[in-house]
C-alpha cells in the first residue's frame, strides 16, 4: 500500500467515524428529549401541574449530566465504539418501559433512565476527536456536536407520530431507530485508539485543572441554553400564545436546528481566531436576546426573534468551547468532555425546574428568564477577568 493509499484509508476511517458518531448522537438525543414535544399530551394523560411537568422535562437531563463523566472516562479507556453500542442497547430498556407505564412516579423513573441517552455526547466527542489532529479539532467536534440535532428532529416528528399513530408508536419508532444505529455503528466503524493503562483516579486528575472548571461554567450557560429552550419552548408557546403541540414543536425544532447548525461554524472559526475573544461576544448577545425574550411574552413575533438570536449565540458558543476541550489535558479528552459536558447538561436541568417553580408562584415566566441574563453577565465577567485581561490561555 502506498503512503497516499494509507492516507486515503485513514481519511475514510476518520470521516466514517465522525459521521456515524454524529448520526448515533442524533438518535440518542431524540430519545433524551422525547418528553418535551409531547409535554402537553403527557400532562393531560397524567393530570400534571406546571411544576410536575417541568420536573418531568428536567429529569432525563439529570442522569445524562452526572453520567457524562464516567462514560467519557470509559470511552478513553476501553474505546468509544464499544461504549456507544452498549449505551444504545441500554437506552432500549427505558424506551420500552414508557409504553407500559400508567403512573407519574414510574414515568419519572423511566425518564431518569432514558437520561443515559444524553451521555452519548461524551462518547461521541471522545470517539470523534481520536481521529483528527489538533488543528482540525474545532471542525471535527463541531460536526459531531451536530448530533444535538436530535432535539430538533424529535420536536418535528414525535408530535406528528403521536397524533397519527398513537402515543406508544413514538417509542416504537425510537426503538427502531436505536437498533438501526447500533447495527450501523457495529458494521461500519473501527475502534479508536484506547488508553487501557488509564485509571479513574488518573482521569479524574483533570478536575485539578482550573481550565476544566472555567470551560464547564461557560458550557453550563451555552449548552444549558440549548437543552433548556429545546425543552421549554413548546411550554412557553402553549401557555403564552395558545399554540398547539405540533406547531410549538416546529418552533422548538427551529431553535434546536439553529443552535446545532451554527455549532461547527463556531468551532471552525475558533480554529483560526482566539476562542476566548469570540466568547466575549457570545455572552453579550445571549444577554441581549434573553432580554428580548423576557419582554416578549405578549408578542409572538418578538419571542421568535429572541429565540432565533439566542440559538445562534449559544450554538456558536458551544462550538468555540469544545474547540478548547482537547487542549486542557492531553490523552484525557473523554474525561474533560465528561466534566464540561456534565456541567453543561446540568445547565439544562436546573432552569426548567426554576422556571416552573417561579411560574407557579408568580404566574409569570419573566423572572426566570431574567436569571439567564444575570448568568450571561457573570460568565462575561469571569471571562474578562481571567482570560481577556488575565494571563491564562487554553489555546495559544
Amino acid at each position: 500500500m502506498t503512503d497516499e493509499e494509507a492516507k486515503t484509508g485513514s481519511r475514510v476511517t476518520a470521516y466514517t467515524a465522525l459521521i456515524v458518531a454524529m448520526l448515533a448522537m442524533a438518535v440518542c438525543f431524540m430519545s433524551w428529549s422525547n418528553f418535551a414535544p409531547l409535554a402537553a399530551q403527557i400532562s393531560k394523560m397524567f393530570g400534571l401541574s406546571v411544576s410536575e411537568k417541568t420536573l418531568l422535562l428536567a429529569t432525563p437531563v439529570l442522569l445524562g449530566a452526572i453520567m457524562r463523566i464516567p462514560i467519557g472516562i470509559l470511552s478513553d479507556k476501553y474505546g468509544g465504539k464499544k461504549v456507544y453500542i452498549i449505551l444504545m442497547i441500554f437506552i432500549l430498556i427505558p424506551l420500552f418501559m414508557i409504553t407500559k407505564i400508567h403512573t407519574y412516579g414510574m414515568l419519572l423513573v423511566a425518564a431518569l433512565f432514558v437520561g443515559m441517552a444524553g451521555t452519548s455526547f461524551a462518547v461521541g466527542v471522545s470517539y470523534a476527536s481520536a481521529w483528527f489532529p489538533a488543528e482540525k479539532q474545532g471542525m471535527a467536534l463541531g460536526i459531531v456536536g451536530m448530533g444535538n440535532m436530535g432535539n430538533a428532529i424529535a420536536a418535528l416528528t414525535l408530535p406528528r407520530i403521536s397524533a397519527s399513530h398513537g402515543f406508544n408508536s413514538v417509542y416504537h419508532f425510537l426503538m427502531i431507530l436505536t437498533v438501526i444505529a447500533i447495527v450501523v455503528f457495529a458494521i461500519f466503524c473501527k475502534e479508536m485508539p484506547t488508553h487501557r493503562e488509564k485509571t479513574f483516579a488518573s482521569a479524574f486528575s483533570v478536575a485539578k485543572e482550573s481550565s476544566t472548571w472555567y470551560l464547564s461554567l461557560f458550557y453550563f450557560l451555552t449548552f444549558g441554553l440549548f437543552v433548556s429552550f429545546s425543552n421549554l419552548t413548546p411550554t412557553f408557546l402553549g401557555d403564552s400564545f395558545g399554540i398547539n403541540a405540533v406547531t410549538a414543536g416546529l418552533y422548538a425544532a427551529l431553535f434546536a436546528a439553529v443552535c446545532t447548525i451554527i455549532r461547527p461554524i463556531g468551532g471552525t472559526i475558533a480554529d483560526k481566531r482566539r476562542p476566548m475573544s469570540m466568547l466575549q461576544w457570545v455572552f453579550v448577545f445571549i444577554a441581549i436576546f434573553a432580554l428580548v425574550i423576557m419582554f416578549s411574552f405578549n408578542s409572538q413575533t418578538l419571542f421568535v426573534i429572541g429565540l432565533v438570536g439566542i440559538g445562534l449565540a449559544a450554538g456558536i458558543g458551544n462550538g468555540v468551547i469544545f474547540k478548547m476541550v482537547p487542549y486542557v489535558s492531553k490523552g484525557n479528552t473523554g474525561a474533560v468532555t465528561g466534566f464540561v459536558g456534565a456541567l453543561g447538561a446540568l445547565g439544562g436541568f436546573f432552569p426548567p425546574l426554576v422556571v416552573g417553580w417561579i411560574k407557579q408562584w408568580t404566574g409569570s415566566y419573566q423572572i426566570g428568564v431574567f436569571l439567564l441574563v444575570l448568568m450571561a453577565v457573570l460568565c462575561y465577567y469571569v471571562l474578562w477577568r481571567r482570560f481577556i485581561h488575565g494571563d491564562v490561555h487554553i489555546v495559544k
